[in-house]
């Protein structure tokens, strides 16, 4: 399985997001997309989600076209998203929220999903009773995670999982992001912690007004004095 999308445009009125972004990620590949708030990368992820409107030369999944395909398809193609903010239901328990990732109909496939999820993340078993409003942020960001890959995603995309979180927490998720990549999984990481997601990807893209003005290998943009300068206050 790879993923590539190309010539992605995401235009908001009059206001072009994102310019002519070509992207591809190999399965079990972590890939970071590093930039200033505003840069593109929550327009590009929800783009590949067929989210918010917009247009690409190519869309594709496993050599599986999938520029006319809507947000159901693409789901159930194998992109899944875990979006900024969460999003969990906040008056479902935490077992509830997991399950409804779930996109089959096998009750024992699901409880063996679920398992995984609570062998990755255990305070979510502990927890699983609970109201997901309840939660911390850290904890929510794990339920956000984790019902994202009930799915059985092929391409999971990560939309600033950190953001607000302590260090612990922050490293805590950045082990989880590399063992789902250790599955098989591509992960899309759109971070401004590039610190974080720089130590956790394999290869970035540095985004700029919409538009990729590097790729590098993730050890090369952490060393760039440019890359420091910019996004990691050094």
């Amino acid at each position: 399985m790879s993923f590539a999308i190309e010539g992605l445009q995401v235009r908001y009125g009059a206001v072009t997001a994102v310019h002519d972004v070509s992207l591809r990620i190999a399965p079990g590949e972590v890939v970071a997309l590093i930039g200033a708030n505003g840069a593109g990368k929550s327009s590009i992820l929800k783009a590949v989600m067929a989210l918010t409107p917009h247009t690409a030369r190519k869309v594709a999944i496993d050599g599986r076209a999938l520029e006319r395909a809507d947000t159901r398809e693409r789901l159930l193609a194998g992109i899944s998203l875990s979006p900024e903010g969460r999003h969990v239901f906040p008056q479902l328990t935490v077992r509830e929220n997991i399950d409804l990732g779930y996109l089959g109909k096998d009750g024992g496939e699901r409880a063996a999903r679920r398992e995984a999820m609570y062998q990755r993340f255990p305070r979510l078993r502990e927890r699983e009773a609970q109201a997901a409003g309840s939660l911390s942020g850290g904890e929510q960001q794990m339920l956000a995670i984790a019902r994202a890959v009930m799915a059985g995603p092929r391409l999971l995309m990560l939309d600033e999982p950190t953001l607000g979180l302590a260090p612990i927490v922050v490293r805590e998720l950045a082990a989880a992001i590399r063992h789902f990549a250790r599955g098989g999984i591509a992960v899309l990481l759109a971070e401004q912690n590039a610190e974080m997601a720089l130590s956790t990807a394999d290869r970035g893209y540095v985004l700029q007004g919409g538009r990729v003005v590097t790729e590098a290998p993730a050890q090369a943009l952490r060393a760039s004095e440019q890359v420091r300068a910019a996004f990691m206050g050094m």
